[in-house]
């Protein structure tokens, strides 16, 4: 029972660290080397989770009460980490201008009228 308590709590955190770094990869992403190490750590540590979220299930483990959310949130882990990658080597996938390519174009727009 001691496996499933620590892979419960291992799992969660694991996703929480990579949640944190989702969310602060605009900040870490102003230098290339910098998002494409955040890209890499946020995938390996989804890839993780899910590997624990699905040895959690097939032991029969619990997450927030439910046997049975560990394997689709194993999922959603290795959807993350594949989206994840997709962005690498600063390749523009969404095709939306960042804010700081806007406040660039808004300076250069302003130097020209000036």
């Amino acid at each position: 029972m001691e496996l499933i308590y620590v892979l419960e709590a291992a799992s969660i955190t694991l996703c929480g660290f990579a949640t944190i770094l989702w969310m602060a990869i605009g900040t870490l992403a102003r230098f290339e080397k910098g998002e494409i190490l955040t890209q890499k750590v946020v995938a390996a540590l989804c890839i993780s989770s899910a590997i624990m979220l699905f040895i959690l299930h097939y032991l029969g483990g619990e997450l927030w009460g439910s046997t049975n959310v560990a394997r689709p949130f194993a999922i959603i882990s290795i959807i993350v980490a594949v989206t994840g990658m997709l962005n690498i080597k600063g390749t523009d996938v969404q095709g939306e201008t960042n804010p700081h390519q806007i406040m660039k174009m808004r300076a250069a727009e302003k130097d020209k009228e000036n």
